[in-house]
């Protein structure tokens, strides 16, 4: 009969084979290519010291094709919580030094006992996903599995965030939980997404493409959308998640955090009343504009890579979290098209999920013309945008900069799409379409047509005639932008928007 301290001995020494996961030759083998293991990115996430480790001893239970008489160290997956910047947050790291950290019944459960803790509990839970996918000897259990997380992923969105992080091969199944979550992060050469891998694509097709230009960060990034974010190496990505975290609240009934930035609310930039150049049609960088404005020049750019033409970042107004929406005249002259439609709908509708105020700044010509947009659906994307606006009830704030012409300036949250605040700079110039292009419809068959441009253009390349029919509350100097913006935000801070009741609509995917 073994005695109590040979009892405490034991779980010692099982827990100490646990944590060596796969063993010393495939722990080396992951630091070989450049991977850190699951282990070691949890205790790089977390604050130090405060990770609490679940389901430690679960094992699966499959008895196929010799599986009995395998020792599955943790399952392939490590579990827990802890906290981030002294906030709780649930996260799993799968295991790749484990069978590939394959994903099978067991595996999945304890993913899904986080998910479920993170929405009883109020917090954040980060995914970090490192998997060869499906556990093949567990069949359908496998599959089964993976939609017990869909499931979960599903109930938890717009609850509390999830931020999926990609730090090793992502195939098949596996990739729609992170496709499911707000966020997905990626690391540069090291991390793959894809539902099928290139020898299946070259069988299948005959096309013949590596992994990296298949499914890698940047294709992701900058070209597919699907990622948010690239890191230039894990600890870059973890530093990146723990500086995303402090611009988001918990869960959905709380606020942001706040944070002493020191920059005074009242600051005024005079250089921004000569940013825009004189002739309306040279482009400027909007990112200029949002450095000058937001509390120490600092905001975070969500899908910074992918439709340029529009800027959607995290920031903050007087120490509180702000998402902001921008038009960016630097590329494509700031046209919506179908992609950036696709990417401010998603932001917005992020950010109204989890109480976070939205910024507008506006400089938009119109929706892109021509066949590959139309045959694109540009109209079906377009109104995304349209929706996830008047869908949201947060505090909205419009700054008109110079363009806004046509359905690109409802689309930019104009008052008409709820709009709390619309501000406006001398240079805006709001109508349905650019003043020579109207004056000439207008005049065409005026013998004074030149003349007749000229004044049209004068009158109505201005915010005034919207500010006398009241879709503009302000037009303010360029210079008093931010303590405009801020003092509107705490105006903002107790509204209360009723909506019909309803079990959801009907967004146009």
């Amino acid at each position: 009969m073994s005695t109590v301290q040979e009892k405490i001995e034991l779980m010692k020494a099982k827990q100490e084979k646990i944590k060596l996961g796969g063993g010393e030759a495939r722990i080396a083998k992951q630091h070989e290519k450049g991977k850190l293991t699951a282990r070691e990115r949890i205790e790089l996430f977390f604050d130090e010291g405060t990770f609490v480790e679940l389901d430690q001893f679960v094992t699966h239970r499959c008895t196929n094709f010799g599986m009995e008489k395998k020792s599955l160290p943790g399952e392939g997956v490590v579990t827990g919580y802890g906290t981030v910047n002294g906030r709780l947050v649930y996260a799993f790291a799968q295991d790749f030094t484990v069978e590939g950290g394959s994903l099978g019944e067991m595996h999945a459960a304890k993913i899904c006992k986080v998910l479920d803790l993170s929405l009883k509990m109020g917090a954040p839970v980060i995914g970090i996903n490192d998997s060869g996918g499906a556990r093949i000897q567990e069949a359908v259990d496998a599959l089964g599995g993976y939609g017990k997380i869909f499931l979960k992923n599903t109930l938890a969105s717009g609850v509390v965030p999830q931020i999926s992080v990609i730090m090793g091969p992502c195939a098949g199944g596996a990739v729609y939980s992170p496709a499911l979550t707000d966020f997905i992060y990626m690391v540069k050469n090291t991390s793959q997404m894809f539902i099928t891998g290139p020898a299946v694509i070259k069988s299948v097709t005959a096309e013949e493409v590596t992994a990296e230009q298949l499914g890698g960060a940047m294709t992701h990034n900058s070209t597919s959308g699907v990622a948010h974010f690239a890191a230039e190496n894990e600890e870059d990505c973890i530093e990146q998640i723990r500086y995303l975290l402090s611009f988001l609240p918990s869960n959905n009934l709380e606020d942001a955090p706040i944070v002493e930035t020191n920059d005074d609310p009242s600051r005024m930039d005079e250089s921004l009343n000569t940013l825009l150049p004189d002739n309306p049609n040279m482009p400027y960088d909007m990112k200029d504009v949002i450095t000058s404005l937001v509390d120490n020049g600092e905001f975070y750019e969500v899908h910074e890579h992918y439709a340029k033409n529009i800027i959607t970042c995290f920031a903050r107004f007087g120490g509180k979290s702000v998402g902001i929406i921008a038009n960016q005249p630097a590329v494509m002259a700031g046209c919506l098209d179908v992609n950036a439609s696709d990417k401010s709908a998603r932001f917005i509708r992020f950010c109204d999920a989890f109480n976070i105020p939205i910024v507008n700044l506006v400089d938009v010509p119109g929706f892109l013309p021509g066949t590959d947009q139309e045959y694109g659906g540009i109209i079906r994307h377009g109104a995304k945008m349209l929706y996830a606006y008047s869908e949201a009830t947060v505090p909205k704030i419009t700054v008109i900069t110079r363009k806004a012409y046509g359905g690109s300036y409802l689309a930019m949250c104009s008052q008409d799409l709820g709009a709390d605040q619309v501000f406006a700079w001398p240079t805006a110039e709001i109508a349905v379409m650019g003043p020579a292009g109207a004056a000439n419809i207008i005049f065409r068959k005026d013998p004074d047509v030149a003349a007749k441009t000229a004044e049209y253009i004068e009158e109505f390349a201005t915010p005034y005639k919207a500010a006398e029919r009241g879709f503009v509350d302000m037009v303010i100097e360029p210079m008093e932008t931010r303590p405009r913006i801020i003092t509107a935000l705490n105006m903002l801070a107790s509204k209360r928007e009723a909506r019909p009741a309803k079990k959801h609509g009907n967004i146009p995917l």
